[in-house]
């Protein structure tokens, strides 16, 4: 077989995209994704033998239509990409609205088959949602290979967009509907036919009577079969194509057979026929999927339409001072745009003119107004009160923290904790354990010259389906942060919850954390008090500089010009003013830590090595801060503060803090916890600073609190989205709470299928009593899921 030929099919190559693959020791090239994925299926089965003694080319492997792969080729480009796509510095990362999820299994089988993709880094699937967000080498993969790649195995998929994927909701949600109607329709004529048949309501009813009944009840329960059912074969068909097993493939077992063996029943006019069951067990599993897609996305609203809140267009302000509608989307950094009294805020932004009241609510979950003037930064999807501002864009659209805090929360509801990639496994090796033990029952039932092995056989099928299993850990995270968001508590990754529960240290910065981070000069020092306003002129000047909460003490009005600035996270800051070279911060950053003065100093100012000044700069304690930690007698709560020993005393003996310890530089923080894990302590980290990022993200959960910088909140697990620490209560709270629902649906889960088993071996259990258990175990999973959204 040449090389301008497919190796697979013979057909010729296209050249504009070729696709190769190992076969017999050689690169083969073959024509499209359809014959290359046909031949890895060979190879990997050790059937290769299959190319070296075939006579003649194979038929043409399934592959996505010419016209479908030019329509995915769009999606490379870069123009387009820009609206969905994030970049990641190596990496690039896209979120998927996926088509045709029905269950654990199809996230489980999808992030199976793309994870052996070369160029895919990572993949995540949110099942309750439908949502995949997957990370790529864009130098290995293109975009429009990962969505064939999807569509290839049964699950087409397209750039997360809000509106879009509503649609594609409603779209499933009417499929949903239309199947279930006409289960249930067909169900109820089919049961009053075999109701007849039962208890002969007609009297004596003559085996022709019972024919006819027999074929109506046929015709009647086809439609269900081949068009209600559908979903579950679906189901069923790409699992076996990836080579696994999944909950539907029982199910569709115990269907077919149960109805093909009917229809041969009805047309030999012999042996028993159970149509009726069959309708029921369609209509029950039907039901309880759409009980759980609507639960799903109840739950899955208050966190995925937040997009809601931003309008389509904004009052865009140009040079000459004209207003001109312009779409929120389009507006770029450094554009100028008038909120109106009423309005929504289109974008982030600052405000260069006027002031206002504005309601963060929909981000913080307080319902307090923030007053916001000019200097302050408001953002998108928050509505603007009383007056008119003009506010000055800092991000686009695509940027806004609205739409970073949909990302990160699809990215949390991506990312599975333990016990639910535990559940993953489990179901399939259930699965397979459950088609081996109906063979088993079969057999011996079989032998026994039972008439009822066939039908014993169906009930363990249908009986043990594990779907409660797959449902019993995501609908219960799914319904936790949901609650959460609307708190105000924004979880960056899933398994953050299952870690809490876990916690033995609550770990805490002191400033921005626990105190409100408003800083006073309490006592000061100098080295020439003739000198002092031109010191506190300079130290003012050089604070400035500085976004660490203690520069706000120092203030001026005519602030000197500063050179050749450097930060030192958690140290302090050096620079140059009118020529000299000026370092303040910390004792030991400015080296007075062996100097003695009168006070007890934690800010220090030096010039050529001489100090100049000292003060005690102090902080005072949130009002909610001791009631918290009042409440966290299970944990041991350690401070740990750059600030001096005896603030950082004061402040632990105000709130009852176990142990305290100051003068620590990040470093020294990042070592002490790195002590503590290794001690098999379980770190919650608690902060707000720049230097608290390296801590916060070698910390086993960490927590931003809503003051946070940008550094602190990147490093951290959750965010709190406004400044009271009530919100670790309900953090921990929630934690527990998930812990508690997700060991009950799993032992429900569990337990039933244990249950039920020898009762369907044994034949006590009917096919129908079958049905009603399984479905009947789904809905009390969700049922008991969405206690959390309460």
């Amino acid at each position: 077989m040449s090389t301008e030929s497919c190796y697979h099919c013979g057909e010729p190559n296209d050249h504009r995209q070729l696709f190769s693959a190992i076969v017999l020791g050689e690169s083969r090239q073959f024509c499209c994704p359809g014959c290359l994925a046909v031949a890895e299926a060979i190879v990997d089965n050790g059937l290769e033998d299959y190319y070296q003694f075939r006579t003649e080319p194979a038929a043409k492997g399934a592959t996505t239509p010419e016209s479908s792969l030019d329509k995915l080729a769009l999606y490379d480009e870069p123009a387009l990409q820009e609206e969905f796509v994030y970049d990641e510095g190596k990496h690039k990362q896209i979120e998927f609205t996926l088509e045709g999820i029905t269950c654990a299994a199809c996230g489980w089988l999808i992030e199976k088959q793309l994870s052996k993709v070369s160029g895919i880094k990572k993949i995540a699937v949110n099942v309750a949602q439908r949502r995949a967000v997957v990370t790529w080498e864009p130098d290995t993969l293109s975009l429009s290979q990962i969505m064939a790649s999807l569509q290839r195995i049964g699950y087409p998929a397209l750039p997360f967009q809000p509106d879009q994927h509503e649609a594609t909701y409603k779209a499933e949600d009417k499929q949903f509907l239309k199947k279930l109607g006409l289960a249930g329709l067909m169900t109820m004529q089919v049961m009053m036919l075999a109701a007849a048949l039962y208890f002969d309501l007609l009297d004596a009813m003559d085996a022709q009577t019972v024919s006819y009944f027999h074929w109506i009840a046929l015709v009647l329960t086809t439609p269900v079969v081949f068009y209600s059912g559908s979903t579950f074969y679906l189901g069923a068909l790409k699992a076996l194509a990836a080579r696994s097993v999944n909950m539907d493939v029982p199910v569709t077992i115990a269907v077919f057979a149960t109805y093909f063996s009917g229809t041969w029943a009805t047309i030999s006019n012999g042996g028993d026929v159970f149509f009726e069951s069959i309708c029921m067990f369609i209509f029950l599993l039907l039901l309880s999927r759409f009980l759980e897609h609507r639960s799903r996305h109840r739950a899955a609203q208050i966190s995925a339409n937040m997009l809601q809140y931003i309008p389509v267009t904004a009052n865009k302000l140009n040079a000459d001072g004209t207003l001109v509608q312009s779409l929120a989307k389009a507006l770029k950094i450094n554009d100028t745009v008038v909120v109106k009294a009423g309005e929504t805020v289109p974008v982030d932004g600052i405000i260069v003119d006027g002031s206002s009241e504005f309601d963060e609510s929909m981000l913080t979950g307080e319902f307090n107004p923030s007053r916001k003037t000019v200097g302050d930064t408001i953002f998108g999807g928050t509505n603007n009160l009383s007056n008119s501002v003009t506010i000055h864009v800092t991000q686009t659209l695509k940027h806004a923290l609205v739409n970073q805090i949909i990302r990160l929360q699809s990215v949390a509801m991506a990312s599975k904790p333990k016990v639910a990639q535990l559940a993953d496994r489990f179901s399939s090796l259930f699965v397979s354990l459950v088609l081996f033990i109906a063979a088993l029952t079969f057999v011996y039932w079989y032998w026994q010259d039972d008439p009822r092995a066939f039908w014993i056989t169906i009930s363990v099928l249908v009986a043990t389906c594990p779907c409660a299993l797959g449902l019993a850990t995501p609908t219960a995270l799914t319904c936790a942060m949901a609650t959460l968001n609307k708190k105000g508590i924004l979880l960056k990754r899933a398994d953050a919850l299952e870690q809490l529960a876990s916690i033995t240290t609550i770990v805490m910065d002191k400033t921005g954390t626990l105190t409100e981070g408003r800083f006073a000069i309490t006592e000061s020092w100098f080295a020439d008090n003739e000198q002092k306003d031109t010191i506190m002129h300079v130290m003012a000047s050089l604070e400035s500089r500085s976004e660490h909460p203690i520069a706000a003490a120092f203030s001026a009005d005519d602030l000197a010009p500063v050179t050749n600035v450097t930060i030192t996270a958690g140290k302090g800051i050096e620079g140059d003013i009118h020529g000299q070279c000026y370092k303040a911060g910390s004792a030991r950053f400015t080296a007075c830590d062996k100097l003695e003065i009168p006070i007890i100093a934690n800010v220090y100012l030096v010039s050529n090595d001489k100090c100049l000044a000292a003060f005690r700069v102090t902080d005072q304690i949130k009002s909610d801060a001791e009631d918290v930690l009042s409440a966290f007698s299970n944990f041991k709560k350690v401070l740990l503060s750059g600030d001096i020993q005896q603030n950082v005393d004061d402040i632990a003996a105000q709130l009852h803090i176990d142990e305290a310890i100051g003068g620590n530089s990040p470093e020294d923080k990042l070592n002490v916890v790195h002590a503590r894990q290794a001690a098999n302590e379980h770190i919650l980290m608690m902060g707000d600073g720049i230097n608290d990022a390296p801590v916060l993200a070698a910390a086993d959960v960490s927590v931003a609190v809503g003051n946070a910088t940008d550094i602190a909140r990147s490093a951290a697990d959750v965010i709190f989205l406004n400044e009271k620490l009530t919100l670790m209560r309900h953090l921990l709270s929630m934690a527990s709470r998930v812990k508690r629902v997700i060991r009950q649906n799993m032992a429900w889960a569990i337990g039933y299928n244990l249950m039920v088993l020898p009762f369907a071996v044994s034949g006590i259990l009917t096919p129908w009593m079958a049905v009603i258990g399984m479905s009947l175990s789904s809905i009390i999973v969700v049922t008991n899921s969405t206690k959390l959204l309460k």
